[in-house]
């Protein structure tokens, strides 16, 4: 099959022959029919996160099922399915206390000396996130992946394997945003917006999106926004404050930058509470206000939307099926695999929500 192969940072994938093993005891093969380029595979190409290589990145995808292999008994070949990275093993303490997106996967990953799934002219080639789905094909643990009904659009399935499971999903299951609270979002790329959209959806009071580029600010109303903050005409976290007499109920940090983080606490009203979705690099911390905590307010992450992805992805599904979830306006442009260092690229730009890679 064909597949971009990671060299290593800051080196171009290149497009070559990937052999795929065939599927074992609950594993699968997918179709890959689009997969999303993500800012997370970025800060992998850009070296500021390290992984192994040779490797074939790629995590936020949607495919049908081509082939089964023995005890698989959640899909059948023809089954529509978006693949998630919050792979679960089902029997860890996270998977059993609610959490599966906790859980890592570890235990659905091959053991060490067996056959790999991925190899190229003979040697092991790594699998990003359980994924890799920069690929015509994924050989997966049938727990990586949720069913969907077959009318929901695959393309626009993509885009909830990730950026809009992380975002809407912060807003819905890892904050509870309350219905009437105000709200803050930094940074309109593809999260951020699904961040709105969830605040939006629970029925938030006032949405302020904050971003440096017009485009996205006028985006984000399509999502929910209700206010529009340029951070690059002057202090945003005073505008917020002065917009909402004091701060906002919940903020979220849609970036993972160090500045971006505090500039999210620093907008809360007292018994406020900041989310950061964003990756912030390895070896920086975040710096509150020891005082600040004497007014009940809270810094918490959240990983990919806190999600439990086969019930909330097939719920999603839904909202975009009547309306209620934007998907359509995240995609910025299709592309070949052919050009996913273009893709890339055009990420490092900040002027893309979401680019799709077609298969």
């Amino acid at each position: 099959m064909k597949a971009a192969v990671f060299h290593g940072p800051n080196v171009p994938m290149t497009i070559e022959n990937v052999d795929l093993d065939t599927p074992r005891p609950r594993e699968i093969r997918v179709r890959t029919e689009f997969a999303g380029i993500c800012h997370s595979d970025l800060h992998f190409v850009e070296g500021i996160f390290p992984f192994r290589a040779p490797a074939i990145l790629g995590h936020e995808s949607a495919g049908i099922v081509e082939e089964i292999g023995s005890e698989v008994e959640y899909v059948k070949p023809g089954d529509h399915v978006i693949t998630c990275l919050s792979v679960f093993c089902g029997h860890c303490n996270h998977c059993l206390s609610g959490f599966p997106n906790r859980c890592g996967g570890r235990a659905t990953a091959r053991k060490k000396g067996d056959q790999p799934r991925l190899s190229m002219n003979g040697e092991p080639v790594a699998q990003f996130a359980h994924l890799s789905s920069y690929a015509e094909a994924m050989l997966v643990h049938e727990n990586a992946v949720v069913k969907i009904r077959e009318d929901m659009p695959l393309d626009r399935a993509a885009l909830i394997g990730c950026g809009v499971t992380t975002g809407t999903g912060a807003a819905l299951r890892t904050a509870n945003v309350e219905a009437g609270s105000t709200v803050a979002v930094i940074g309109c790329g593809g999260v951020g917006l699904s961040a709105i959209n969830g605040a939006a959806i629970a029925g938030a009071g006032r949405i302020i999106a904050i971003d440096q580029i017009d485009s996205k600010l006028e985006l984000a109303r399509e999502f929910g926004a209700t206010d529009i903050v340029n951070a690059s005409e002057g202090d945003s976290v005073e505008q917020v404050k002065e917009m909402t007499q004091g701060g906002v109920d919940y903020s979220f940090e849609a970036i993972g930058l160090k500045q971006t983080c505090e500039q999210a606490w620093q907008m809360l009203a007292t018994g406020g509470t900041a989310t950061v979705i964003g990756m912030v690099p390895n070896g920086q911390s975040i710096e509150v206000p020891g005082m600040d905590l004497l007014q009940e307010k809270k810094l918490q992450g959240s990983m990919m939307g806190s999600n439990r992805f086969r019930i909330d992805m097939p719920r999603y599904v839904d909202f975009y099926m009547s309306g209620k979830l934007k998907l359509d306006p995240l995609i910025s442009r299709r592309i070949p695999l052919s050009e996913i260092n273009e893709g890339m690229q055009a990420l490092k730009t900040g002027e893309v929500a979401r680019q799709i890679v077609t298969f």
